[in-house]
């Protein structure tokens, strides 16, 4: 019965620990996204891939492409800055677990398993810029396909600094079917090549 009430004592310290560091990197990277229209710009975005793709004419699919160029860059521009504004916050606060399941202060109790997300955000920064001058000379469909995958993986990092690597993968599967594994191979080789190198190979 000892060993029972233990048990539950340290499962309740654990999950009220997570709780309140998943809270303050949930305000830290909320305050900077906040400044910039990132979301709104992204579902704009998606949104209209799917009309794009949904037509049945390839003049009224060229005509909703070249609309979309516009927030193409808008996006990339405000994820830039965004990226160049966290980029400045301190070293302390930026630490992401490589472990699937959070542990309080896993950051300081294993700091060779963490990377920093400063840098995670460069490099969907660059990712995003790199789809949008299209220097891989994509069709559109082929552009839509990976700036998708772009944004997901994207998405996947905040969860994962916020929560942990199982929920962002979680809610990937549960938002967009879509696994982690499938993303990483969905975005430019760029993306790829800097991402798994940062993670440690995923």
């Amino acid at each position: 019965m000892d060993l029972l009430i233990l048990a539950i004592l340290i499962a309740t310290g654990t999950f009220m620990l997570n709780a309140k560091a998943q809270r303050k990197r949930i305000v830290l990277l909320g305050r900077h996204l906040a400044n910039y229209q990132i979301e709104k710009l992204m579902q704009a975005l998606t949104d209209g891939y799917l009309r794009a793709l949904g037509e049945s004419t390839d003049e009224r699919r060229s005509q909703i492409w070249s609309l979309l160029g516009t927030t193409e860059s808008q996006l990339s521009e405000q994820f830039g800055l965004f990226a160049a504004d966290f980029a400045k916050v301190d070293k302390a606060h930026v630490h992401v677990s490589r472990l699937a399941l959070p542990i309080p202060f896993a950051e300081k109790i294993f700091p060779g398993r963490t990377f920093d997300m400063r840098r995670v955000l460069s490099i969907h920064a660059r990712g995003i810029a790199h789809v949008v001058h299209n220097t891989d000379h994509l069709s559109p469909r082929e552009r839509a396909y990976m700036m998708t995958a772009e944004l997901f993986l994207m998405q996947h990092s905040c969860h994962w600094f916020c929560k942990s690597k199982a929920v962002a993968t979680a809610r990937m599967l549960a938002h967009h079917q879509t696994p982690h594994g499938q993303l990483i191979a969905s975005v430019s080789a760029q993306t790829r090549k800097a991402y798994l190198a940062l993670i440690g190979g995923g």
